[in-house]
């Protein structure tokens, strides 16, 4: 296994005595060489198996040259689109373009293309037409079937056909990828790779499908949409890699895109070899005289601890990227990365991070999972946590004070975030008395996303009164260990199933707790989320059942005026949202309403009442709001706050 980063160029070729690459990658990030970059994983594990690879980052799509750098790969060219979909990387839920990406050297915009993946495989395949293509990451993965693309606002195809590709290696793709590169080794032809779990490929012979679930056609789902959340139910029933069947789509002109089930879930020996391998730990030192790669802040001082998620939310696709099967290291595996932190001439003592998707979960929910698989019919957690549900933390409390006693440690943080319903259902509040006394960096980010429970069904989390019992222990606890600490709650506007009824509901929740979040995110419809076949569909595929969908701009923009009310530049839509809400009653002077009138003068001298667009000085009581400043401010100004 070589030293150092991976070859970029052909004088790294040189240095190391490669004449021809087995895989050349093409990346859409800068090319950071750290196990929470999917590419540096893929590489650095086809690496381990004896395979050469080499990294062209953010090639000029414009120019054809510029992905024969490293020449032709002996094997097959591998695709990522980056670690976040490119066009969730580009653009905001208003469809503006961001100003910076984080994953890019300076934290510049503008060094990769729209649908990333898709551009740079018709980029190889106008210059290397007999080169097996491999796609993957997150663009790839997710994209996998036909879906509805927000920022095109169309039904697309699979990303297999417009990429041009030969195979999805979808998921984490580990194992995938190394039997991938194993059978094209041994001389395979592309074509005839249709066996191995965790991969999509295309055919033009159905005959050749053994015991497959026939999706609707692409036409037809184009036509009907409700056929799309008929197909979108069967696929998010067959994400796991024990039930799982072989998923077969049609498209005009005889062609089939194939999904075989996933690959199966890593064991806790083969996580630990993963993270085991060696990474450099940051960016390509090439990036310095452009001042890094931004991303590298939010992960140098993290450790990840598992992966997969059973919490089952509807509008993320962590179900059918990573799966609902949780995956863990071991302590020896996450103790030794720490202690690589603590050598870092960079690290002040902070571990800043211990988690996964969800923090807490650091086990499979149920012992039968690893075995049978996860239930297709209903959730682990949604909407009332399973009878055989095994909530208990000691595992993950275990590690935490390990990590805690280490040299050089003065804090662990815990910053990915608590599924609260599930410490609720711990009988053991070991972990909840530690978490509040160690683990919390001033303030606590959770999600509760919405307080009416008729749009907390359709995003598949738990009701308001479940969230209301969590903030009341985690003040008293704070209360009892003589602490002041926050609780940054998550919402979330204009989800599938909230009218202006519920925001107005959001915002009385707000207004009763005395709290007006800083930051709001609307609803973003993303690729194979089951909350985006409700916003394209307007059904709820796990019932087909009829959802109302806000997807009017303007009305969205009110949905998201009403959580921050109090925010002056928000006073116009906050007015108009109530008066169609018909809730002028909290337009007035009383305690109950969130906006005052105001008095103007008319041309006749008189005055006459209209919204004042101030936020009354009474509502905002020093012992209800978070400050927006720092967290030592916070403590500075002594405020207490109710969670």
């Amino acid at each position: 296994m070589s030293e150092g980063f991976l070859p970029i160029c052909r004088q790294d070729m040189e240095e190391r005595k490669i004449e021809q690459l087995d895989f050349v990658y093409i990346i859409g990030d800068a090319y950071v060489d750290h196990p929470s970059f999917g590419h540096a994983v893929i590489s650095r594990v086809l690496e381990a198996h004896g395979y050469s690879v080499g990294i062209i980052s953010q090639p000029d799509w414009k120019d054809d040259q510029s992905i024969t750098l490293l020449g032709k790969p002996r094997l097959a060219f591998l695709i990522s689109g980056g670690n976040m979909d490119s066009m969730v990387n580009h653009y905001s839920v208003s469809k503006k373009r961001r100003s910076t990406d984080a994953y890019t050297p300076g934290g510049k915009s503008g060094k990769r293309p729209d649908y990333a993946t898709v551009v740079y495989g018709n980029l190889i395949r106008r210059t290397y037409r007999d080169v097996p293509i491999i796609i993957g990451g997150i663009e790839a993965s997710l994209r996998r079937m036909a879906h509805y693309d927000y920022w095109s606002d169309k039904f697309k195809r699979s990303i297999l056909l417009d990429s041009q590709a030969d195979i999805i290696s979808y998921g984490m793709g580990e194992k995938s990828i190394v039997e991938l590169a194993d059978a094209l080794a041994s001389g395979i032809a592309v074509s005839d790779i249709t066996f191995i779990q965790g991969t999509v490929y295309k055919t033009k012979k159905p005959e050749n499908i053994y015991d497959g679930l026939w999706l609707p056609d692409y036409d037809a789902m184009k036509e009907n949409p409700a056929k799309y959340a008929e197909s979108f139910a069967i696929q998010y029933e067959n994400t796991d890699p024990f039930t799982g069947k072989v998923l077969v789509e049609g498209y005009a002109g005889g062609v089939y895109v194939v999904q075989n089930p996933p690959q199966p879930p890593l064991s806790t020996a083969e996580m630990d070899e993963i993270y085991a391998l060696p990474y450099m730990r940051t960016y390509h030192p090439s990036y310095e005289q452009e001042g890094g790669v931004p991303a590298i802040s939010e992960i140098k001082f993290s450790l990840i601890s598992n992966r997969g998620c059973f919490g089952g939310c509807s509008f993320c696709a962590l179900t059918f990227h990573q799966g609902r099967i949780v995956q863990t290291r071991s302590h020896e595996s996450i103790l030794a990365e720490a202690e690589l932190l603590t050598k870092d001439k960079d690290f002040k003592g902070y571990i800043h991070d211990v988690g996964g998707p969800t923090a807490n979960f650091r086990h499979p929910s149920c012992e039968k999972q690893l075995t049978c698989g996860v239930c297709k019919n209903r959730q682990c957690l949604f909407p009332s946590p399973c009878k055989n549900l095994r909530a208990e933390h000691a595992d993950y409390l275990a590690l935490l004070r390990k990590l805690r006693e280490l040299p050089g440690v003065k804090k662990v943080f815990i910053r990915s975030g608590i599924r609260f319903d599930y410490l609720l259902a711990d009988a053991d509040d070991s972990f909840f008395r530690e978490l509040v006394q160690f683990h919390v960096s001033g303030q606590l980010k959770v999600a509760p996303e919405h307080i009416s429970d008729k749009v907390l069904k359709r995003m598949g989390k738990p009701e308001n009164a479940v969230y209301r019992r969590f903030t009341e222990k985690y003040k008293r606890l704070n209360e009892q260990f003589g602490l002041k600490q926050y609780l940054v709650p998550y919402l979330m506007s204009s989800h599938p199933g909230s009218t202006l009824k519920e925001a107005v509901e959001l915002a009385e929740y707000l207004r009763d707790l005395g709290y007006m979040p800083e930051q709001v995110q609307d609803f973003y419809p993303t690729p194979s989320t089951i909350s985006t076949v409700m916003y394209y569909t307007g059904i709820d595929p796990r019932d087909m059942s009829q959802v109302y969908v806000c997807r009017n701009p303007h009305e969205k923009a009110m949905q998201r005026a009403l959580i921050q009310y109090r925010n002056p530049k928000n006073y116009d839509l906050v007015c108009e949202a109530l008066r169609a809400a018909k809730r002028e009653d909290l337009i007035g002077f009383g305690k109950q309403c969130l906006v005052r009138p105001k008095k103007t003068v008319q041309k006749d001298g008189s005055q006459r009442k209209a919204e004042q667009k101030s936020v009354p000085p009474k509502q905002e009581k020093s012992g209800r709001v978070k400050p927006k400043k720092t967290i030592r401010n916070i403590h500075k100004k002594k405020r207490k706050v109710e969670s």
